[in-house]
Parts: C-alpha cells; structure tokens; sequence
C-alpha cells in the first residue's frame, strides 16, 4: 500500500525524490501520511481536491481487499 501511493505521488510533481510516505498503523486503520515538495503540493491535490480524492478513493478499494481501512492525509 505504501509503495501504491509513492507510485502515484511520484507520477504527479516534479520533484520525486522529495516524496515521503509514513505509514501509521492501529488496530482497524491505518493512516498514510504523504508529505511532498511545497512547491508540488497543488499537484498531489488537484482541482478541488479531485486528484487527492482519486487518490483516496484507490487506496480505500485497495484497503478494502485487505479487509483493513485506510485513510490518506496528505500533509505540508
């Protein structure tokens, strides 16, 4: 999962390599914090958030075969 999301943040900005991806992990959920370049942050949000909302949306369905939910913050 973790590897899914660096995948399709990298795919996004312009500066890979500054993609960072932490993985929070509780009893039913686990929480993926997706920290980017300031300067690509629009990019990993989208026009009104459609591109973070595709993005979570993947994830949810992915989490979804695993039984577990998972929730994406994209943070600054």
């Amino acid at each position: 999962m973790k590897s899914l999301i660096e995948q399709m943040a990298k795919a996004l900005v312009d500066k890979p390599e500054e993609v960072v991806v932490a993985e929070v992990d509780g009893e039913r959920t686990t929480v993926y914090e997706l920290r980017v370049a300031t300067s690509d942050l629009g990019k990993v949000i989208g026009k009104q958030g459609k591109t973070a909302r595709s993005m979570r949306t993947i994830l949810s369905a992915a989490g979804t075969k695993l039984g577990k939910r998972c929730v994406l913050e994209i943070l600054e």
